[in-house]
């Protein structure tokens, strides 16, 4: 299968591994109502960084992804930070893109190579990413899809119309669309909801003969290309039809002739299709009528009087993708948050169906409390002058804001220069050897020895005997000695489960520790060698 390249992209083919994981720290003067168990996310800090810091809470457990990432039109001014290895790769990407760059493309995808893999990570397994975009590097991304997706998880390239009205003085066309590249994570495990129907299609549905069964559209039987199944038909009101192509097989035809299913018009055959049998309206590649870029302005202008951030996406376009991919308890990640649009639209959709959803933004710029956040506050909390009820009273809900704490490090862990709290380093531990992502709320210390998770998948126990506290990690008490061992033993052998145990040190052999189903690892050396 033919494959992207540009220049960096050996550079950056496997960066994504070699990010540090950082631990989230939370800002309790910037979130509000914040939950005791897993909350909705706004993140302030580099997405790469972000994405990192995420894996060992939620990979595998995002159904959506929608970003919104720079279209590289050559006048948004934006530079490549990364601290890729390379000194030379660093010097040529840390330069402001503009549109005399002529490598800007190569840059570009530079930039999104590592992220796109940590949020195929981040996916389950039925989930699908949404990318907005624009003609500046659609073509370049749908390649960088299929090399990191696979060709055979694309699903959908939508085309929404952007723009009220037509551009006059544009040179040769208005381009009045953006596009929206829909990849699947696992096509064959991936739905597609159904839309609610609209009035218009809902009025098609008449019922000219009082039918019990209701309104009804009628749909021709009859095959006008090769492919259908040929045979003739005698209706039970005696009415003959000679040999033809017909849509169903003989037995249904008369299953549906049996049912008072088929009407009879001339030499056509139609069948009934009752209104109260269609599940919706199957989404299409064109969106139009939805919503555009003045309509996603004057939603900013709703909130804070004025337009306070020059390029936002419109609640509807966010509400349709939620629409069709979402159920009320999913998750969605916006890597590239900008005003926020993401979480107001979750907010919105679960205050109409009663929904659970979770939102997790990331925004690396300085305007992620001041407007990110900010406007996710006021439509929780309501805004007293917005025309719409809902917006008005506002939609409830509770979010924790964050930043990224300093990296989890073998050196500053041995010095106590950086303690990670207890669920942190549980929930990295727990990814990097196992490779299970479970929320913070689940990996509290459960027990006196330091259980700190069951994993029924594998019937392994975990253990953690840890405290931010560097005289107690050089205590017995942060030692594995064959007291506890044995408790552990005894825990788990009846039931057939092993047990792993992080700990700063051990007072008992490994082999002795084998014999009863334990397998020992030292902190803090012993997360190099997982995570490698």
């Amino acid at each position: 299968m033919p494959s992207l390249e540009f220049k960096g992209k050996q550079i950056v083919y496997a960066h994504h591994m070699t990010i540090p994981y950082r631990p989230l720290v939370p800002d309790a003067d910037k979130s509000l109502n914040p939950a005791e168990a897993d909350d909705n996310l706004i993140i302030h800090g580099d997405n790469l960084k972000a994405l990192k810091a995420l894996l060992p809470r939620y990979a595998g457990r995002v159904k959506c992804v929608y970003i919104d990432p720079p279209y590289n039109t050559g006048n948004e001014g934006w530079a490549y930070n990364d601290k890729v290895n390379s000194p030379l790769m660093r010097q040529w990407l840390h330069q402001t893109v503009d549109s005399e760059d002529l490598e800007r493309h190569d840059k570009w995808l530079c930039m999104m190579w590592p992220r796109l893999q940590l949020l195929k990570e981040l996916l389950a397994d039925d989930g699908v990413i949404f990318i907005s975009i624009d003609d500046n590097e659609q073509h370049h991304l749908r390649m960088l899809m299929d090399d990191i997706f696979g060709a055979e998880n694309f699903v959908a390239q939508v085309t929404w119309h952007k723009k009220r009205g037509k551009d006059n003085s544009a040179r040769f066309f208005s381009i009045v669309h953006d596009f929206a590249v829909l990849y699947a994570k696992d096509k064959q495990s991936t739905t597609i909801q159904r839309l609610p129907m609209d009035k218009s299609t809902q009025k098609a549905y008449k019922n000219p003969d009082n039918d019990p069964r209701g309104p009804y559209r009628l749909l021709g039987v009859w095959s006008r290309q090769q492919g259908g199944s040929s045979f003739p038909f005698t209706a039970k009101t005696g009415e003959y039809f000679s040999e033809r192509l017909w849509l169903v097989n003989e037995t249904t035809m008369k299953d549906l002739d049996s049912d008072n299913r088929l009407v009879i018009r001339g030499d056509k055959i139609y069948r009934k299709l009752f209104l109260n049998e269609v599940n919706g309206s199957i989404p299409e590649t064109m969106w139009t009528g939805l919503s555009n870029y003045a309509n996603a302005k004057d939603e900013i202008k709703a909130i804070f009087d004025d337009a306070a951030f020059d390029t936002p996406k419109p609640l509807a376009l966010i509400d349709r993708i939620l629409r069709i991919i979402t159920s009320p308890d999913d998750i969605i990640l916006d890597s590239f948050a900008g005003s926020g649009t993401t979480a107001h639209a979750v907010l919105a959709l679960n205050k109409e169906d009663g929904g659970n959803r979770k939102f997790i933004l990331v925004e690396c710029e300085d305007y992620a409390d001041g407007i990110t956040a900010e406007r996710v506050r006021r439509v929780i909390n309501g805004v007293p002058d917005a025309r719409d009820a809902a917006l008005r009273e506002g939609l409830g809900g509770s979010f924790t804001y964050c930043t990224l704490g300093d990296p989890i490090d073998e050196e500053k862990m041995l010095t106590g220069e950086a303690l990670p709290e207890y669920p942190a380093l549980a929930a990295y531990l727990l990814h990097i050897s196992a490779g299970i992502a479970v929320g913070e709320s689940e990996l509290e210390q459960q027990d006196d020895d330091g259980l700190y998770y069951r994993d029924s998948r594998t019937q392994t126990a975990y253990y953690l005997l840890y405290k931010p506290d560097l005289e107690y990690l050089a205590s017995n008490e942060a030692m594995l000695d064959e007291h506890r061992a044995r408790r552990i033993r005894d825990a788990n052998r009846p039931n057939g489960w092993k047990a792993r145990v992080f700990s700063a040190g051990k007072y008992i052999g490994q082999r002795h520790l084998t014999d009863m189903g334990i397998t020992f690892c030292q902190l803090p050396y012993e997360m190099h060698r997982m995570g490698q």
